[in-house]
This record gives structure tokens, sequence and C-alpha cells, in this order.
């Protein structure tokens, strides 16, 4: 029977999302990865502990995490019935729709039919009532902005989740959702966007300045560019790793020599920072206010007992800045 740690809140930072009463905790864990129908259901069952032991509130989902899809939901669920059930109200649970889920017109992007849908199976999946935040996964050309976010305020009003946000949308997108949401009372909280210091996009698109002036958090996923922000890259392509092993998301032709080089020139001031590559590139996304936690994924333990490590050491001198941000434009 697990038993969470006492000292579970004595070292972990504990940001306020925008302007709203929630606050997640600086580093969140995303179960995007290794937590599918073939990964050891003990290694996830520690992962878990071990980050909430760490003060780590919030866990990131979607439905067709996996793989298989609903995997990552159905595992989840079964570790939370035997070990968290206690802690259901110390925790933030999120999940998402809005990606290919199931075959025909209703189990993608953003029409009300599959968001409520997709969230009802979600829910059993993972045998909760409702979820802390729900998201939509990604922006829908095709669907009405009005009828995607009239479909998250019905979500909340029939108490199936607490507050709402929505991912990978850009700048102006975001405002008119959020408009729309503000007209419809729904407590809108939080945008889920890629953000790393080799992906600038919302820096470029003005999400992330304009987030912050609306009074919306930002949570980043992807801080590590899918591995390329850590030193395991730098001699060689290992066998276990992500190209390796899967290569859907980061591939071979990836590791350019000027990439390769830029690593190598972030590892070494890494270095002079006393942490690891990993670990700086972890608090640079959370070096000022506008980023409220940075999503981090694992394949065992030590992983997130080393990525928390960050949170007492986000600050960087003005030179810092400035030094990673020549080495990421390629100025070396």
């Amino acid at each position: 029977m697990y038993t969470a740690s006492s000292e579970r809140y004595d070292t972990m930072v504990y940001n306020r999302c925008g302007k709203s009463g929630l606050l997640l905790p600086a580093v969140s864990l995303g179960l995007w990865h290794n937590f599918g129908t073939n990964a050891d259901p003990e290694n996830m069952k520690a992962m878990l502990r071990t980050a909430f032991d760490l003060g780590i509130t919030h866990f990131d989902l979607a439905n067709n995490y996996g793989p298989e899809y609903g995997s990552a939901e159905t595992n989840f669920g079964k570790i939370l019935k035997e070990d968290f059930a206690p802690y259901r109200d110390e925790m933030i649970i999120s999940t998402k729709a809005g990606y290919d889920m199931w075959p025909g017109p209703y189990g993608n992007w953003g029409s009300r039919k599959y968001l409520l849908a997709s969230l009802d199976q979600s829910l059993k999946r993972m045998g909760l009532d409702y979820v802390d935040i729900f998201y939509h996964h990604r922006m829908d050309p095709n669907t009405p902005l009005e009828e995607t976010m009239g479909a998250l305020d019905s979500i909340v009003k029939s108490g199936k989740a607490l507050y709402v946000g929505i991912s990978n949308y850009d700048g102006p997108t975001m405002v008119r959702a959020a408009e729309i949401l503000e007209d419809l009372k729904c407590p809108f909280v939080i945008n889920q966007n890629r953000y790393s210091i080799f992906d600038r996009t919302i820096e470029q698109n003005g999400l992330k300045k304009t987030a912050n002036q609306m009074g919306k958090g930002i949570i980043a996923f992807s801080p590590l560019a899918q591995g390329l922000l850590t030193d395991k890259y730098l001699h060689g392509i290992p066998s276990d790793s992500r190209i390796a092993v899967d290569g859907r998301f980061l591939h071979a032709d990836a590791l350019t020599k000027e990439k390769l080089a830029q690593i190598e020139a972030l590892n070494k001031m890494a270095g002079e920072r006393g942490q690891s590559l990993a670990q700086m590139a972890l608090s640079w996304i959370l070096k000022d206010e506008d980023v409220t936690s940075v999503l981090i994924g694992a394949s065992r333990p030590e992983q997130i007992i080393q990525n928390v490590e960050i949170v007492q050491n986000t600050k960087f001198t003005r030179e810092e800045l400035k030094k990673i941000d020549q080495i990421s434009r390629g100025n070396l």
C-alpha cells in the first residue's frame, strides 16, 4: 500500500496559473510516452509515486496517448485507483481531445460531438467523475470556433471539468477563443504549447506575451526538443534513444553538424552552471513568470528526480540568456 511522502510539498515551487486561483507545480509530468500498452506496469507505478513524492501534483494526459490509443489513460486509471485514491483532491489531472482517436468523421478535430464523447470515454478509462483541466488539443480550421469553445463551456457546466485550456493554438486564435469563453463565463486558464531553447514559436507568434497580458497561464511541452537538448546524442545515437526506437517525432537527419555544435556549446554552458544540459533547458523555460509549468516526460524515476532539482535554479544572468540566444541562432 502506497503512502505518500510527508515531505512532498517541502521543495516544489507552485506557480499561479495566470490570474486564476489554480496553482500548478513548476514541473508537471506528462504521460505522452512510456505509459502505453507495452510499458512496464511497475515502472509506471514507480514514476508516478516518485513524481508525487517530489511535489508534482499535475499529471497530463490525452485521449490518444499510448500506444495504443487510450492506453495511457487506462494505465493511469488503474494506478490511480490502487495508489492515489486517497490523494485525488491533491492532484491536478488533465486530458485532451483534438487529434484522431477513432475511425470516421466524429473521432477527430473540434466538433461538439467529438469533444463531449471523447471526454466521456476518457473519464471511463481513468475511473474519474471529472478532470481538473480539459483541453482542446489543436486548432480546427473547419469547425466554427464558437462551437468548439461552446463544447468546452458545456463540459465545465456539466461538472466533468473544473477548468479548460487550449493546446497548439496560435496567438490570434487564442485571443478569439479567450473572448468567446469569457463571454460564456467559462474558466479558461491555460495554454499548452511546444516551447524550448530550439523552438521559439510562441515568442514569434505572440502567444507567450499575449497570454501573460490576458492573465492566462502557459505550460510548455517538449522542453528538451524531443531529446536534442540533452547530452545523449553528442557521441552518436544510442540504441535505446527516441530516434532509434521510434523516429516519428525526431529523425536522425535532425542531428546535423551545425545542430550538434549548438548542443555541444549549450552542454558546456550547462556544466558551467553546475547543471546537466537537460536541467538547464528546463530551467530556461521557467526563467520568467510567463510560463506557469514545464511538462516533462520520463522513462524511469531517476529522470524525474534529476528534473525536479531545477526548481531551485531557474535564474539566469543577462549574459547567460544572451549567450543561449546566440547559440540557438547558430552564432557560436
